[in-house]
């Protein structure tokens, strides 16, 4: 039986939609609470897999939070070893992290739902192959990033982008993939952010509402549901090879 390591950065962003496509392959998800205090692995070697979720730091934030430097580690680990790893939105930036990229602040926060155009490789890559070239996700973040160039043998790609953001896909090296949205987030968990970051919200409040966000949730959330079990299910068949 398959083991997958996840690691959770936050109470409030769970696996969603991922967890059950995780139990219908039939995996055990072993989770690290790194806001418990569990402490990060030194390396993958038991699990076939490397999930990591997103939170409210930033990965230039190492003084303040010293478990980002473990993270990066062992997804530096996994990424060599050709372990599946994907990560989302702070994932997705550990993950760029991991490959050299430089993470820092965008210009404006996407929060809320907002399309995202594949590219050439996006559409020809075996996760996305298929999904229509543009597409709404739902968004929350306000911090980019790079592509990394550290890992020489281990290049990395731009699968798609935005129109606020460059980088919304990652792949880095042959199975290690970086979400910068969330296409696992289930209704009851877009509310939960609306309510546990109000302070967030109400410093963006000239151009982002929550209201409105709650509004169009029916309008989408069907449809993401729809892309991100393709696209879980397609990283899970990584793991099973």
């Amino acid at each position: 039986m398959s083991r997958i390591l996840v690691l959770q950065h936050v109470e409030s962003e769970g696996l969603g939609i991922i967890d059950g496509a995780v139990r219908r392959k039939g995996f055990v998800a072993d989770f690290i609470r790194v806001f418990k205090g569990e402490r990060i692995p030194r390396n993958i070697q038991r699990y076939a897999g490397l999930i990591v979720l997103g939170g409210p730091m930033g990965v230039y934030e190492e003084e303040i939070y010293p478990f980002i430097k473990d993270e990066i580690a062992l997804i530096k680990s996994a990424v060599k070893e050709e372990i599946p790893v994907l990560g989302i939105c702070l994932g997705s930036q550990m993950l760029a992290k991991a490959a050299g990229a430089d993470v820092y602040k965008g210009k404006k926060k996407e929060i809320g739902w907002y399309d995202v155009r594949l590219t050439d490789e996006g559409k020809r890559d075996r996760l996305f192959i298929g999904l229509p070239d543009r597409f709404t996700v739902f968004q929350w973040h306000g911090d980019t990033f790079d592509l990394g160039t550290d890992l020489k043998s281990v290049p990395s790609k731009c699968l798609a982008s935005s129109e606020l953001f460059p980088h919304q896909i990652i792949k880095v090296g042959k199975n290690a993939y970086g979400l910068q949205f969330h296409l696992e987030v289930t209704e009851k968990m877009a509310r939960e952010w609306i309510d546990v970051n109000d302070k967030e919200l109400l410093s963006v409040k000239s151009y982002i509402d929550p209201k409105q966000i709650l509004k169009d949730m029916s309008a989408y959330i069907e449809t993401v549901h729809r892309y991100g079990e393709v696209v879980f299910n397609r990283f899970l068949n990584l793991i099973e090879r």
